[in-house]
């Protein structure tokens, strides 16, 4: 059976998933809701790409508009790596993180289509997770399994089908959610008809990987982390915070950190007129990735970073499939592929490598961004006139 849960979330609080309480549950799925408020569904029983049978997933989700009669208006956004379901504006008039790109009038019209965005298999924001309960009721933690992005596909096709969705309009992603929008393309080619990957290639580098690692290990050997069984006692916020530090550098521009901030001292903090190490004063980058790694802790669980950031590295459009070209072949999406021109953690050229590999070719559109990475949030307005001519006339 099929369990709904709906209930309202405030986007950007870290939440356990508590949906498997039959007092906060409701049978069926056609409620409904206000745009832009929190739904449960419960999945299923997932068996995952390592062998593990995850039992009774539920994802988190939001919808915005009305699902037409035939079903063929309904739009996939994929969040990024830390980010909720929260796209766009709703009944709360909360602001989304993609205003530029979904709402009433924007190139993904919510008056037009039916946008749907859901929270990843592994995370923090309702979905199943390592906080959430396992069959023994405490907290998966240590136990929660490698979840991998074909995984967490598996399981968003199970909410398509309770939706009513048989294929979708279009699928559209930036980073991680670039990540999640091409497997859906190529794992069901018959239930994507356009395909937007922003900000990502076809597979993680070993580059990436390394600067993952390093995020990993940094939660990994917080004192508090407890081998992942920290729940209920003190939570890894000093390595969550410095995997966020380590990040976010990739996240931004060298040409960014530096207009920014320079080698500015803060405010009176002399770096260089300190007598000792422990008493030297500090640079504004050094406050500002401070800032970023606390503001992250408030919001996000340890042990779900580490798993998404897992199920990234395991981003291998390739793997089982054979070459590039080979494995794209399947999918029968209309692709629109984009880059960040400053992107230096999915360089450009990786983009242009997938733009050339898939069926027919496609152009590859730049974003122009000093920020780095995180243009492709800041900056989507750019690809406005190509997402409205190619995918959305």
């Amino acid at each position: 059976m099929t369990i709904a849960v709906t209930r309202s979330g405030a986007p950007g609080t870290k939440t356990s998933n508590d949906s498997d309480d039959p007092e906060n549950s409701e049978i069926g799925t056609a409620q409904a809701v206000p745009d832009g408020t929190v739904r449960y569904l419960r999945v299923g029983g997932l068996d995952l790409e390592s062998g593990f049978h995850l039992p009774d997933v539920v994802l988190a989700y939001e919808t915005w508009g009305t699902l037409n009669a035939d079903g063929s208006n309904a739009v996939l956004i994929e969040h990024a790596l830390t980010g909720d379901t929260h796209v766009t504006r709703g009944a709360s008039e909360e602001p989304g993180w993609w205003e530029q790109l979904a709402g009433p009038g924007a190139p993904v019209d919510t008056d037009r289509y039916f946008v749907v965005s859901i929270n990843i298999l592994g995370g923090c924001y309702g979905s199943t997770g390592p906080s959430t309960p396992a069959p023994d009721g405490r907290p998966w933690g240590s136990r929660f399994p490698l979840v991998t992005l074909r995984d967490t596909t598996a399981a968003e096709a199970r909410l398509a089908d309770a939706l009513g969705i048989g294929s979708w309009y279009a699928v559209l992603g930036g980073s991680l959610g670039g990540a999640r929008a091409l497997e859906w393309a190529v794992s069901y080619p018959e239930r994507v008809k356009r395909c937007a990957v922003i900000s990502v290639g076809a597979s993680s580098t070993a580059e990436q990987i390394a600067f993952a690692q390093a995020q990993t290990l940094a939660i990994r050997q917080d004192p508090n982390f407890n081998g992942g069984d920290y729940y209920g006692g003190p939570e890894p916020e000093a390595g969550l915070a410095l995997a966020r530090r380590i990040a976010h550098i990739t996240y931004r521009s060298a040409a960014e950190l530096h207009g920014r901030f320079g080698r500015n001292a803060q405010e009176a903090e002399a770096p260089l007129e300190a007598g000792s190490l422990a008493g030297r004063g500090r640079y504004q980058v050094e406050s500002y990735l401070d800032h970023q790694g606390n503001k992250l802790v408030r919001r996000f669980d340890a042990n779900s970073y580490i798993a998404i950031t897992e199920a990234l590295m395991s981003h291998d459009i390739c793997r089982g499939r054979g070459p590039l070209e080979e494995s794209l072949a399947p999918a029968t999406a209309e692709f629109l592929v984009a880059a960040v021109d400053s992107d230096r953690l999915y360089f450009p050229a990786q983009s242009r490598e997938l733009a050339e590999a898939l069926p027919g070719g496609a152009a590859l559109h730049m974003i122009e961004a000093p920020i780095g990475h995180d243009g492709f949030l800041t900056e989507i307005g750019q690809l406005s006139g190509q997402l409205r001519r190619i995918f959305f006339a």
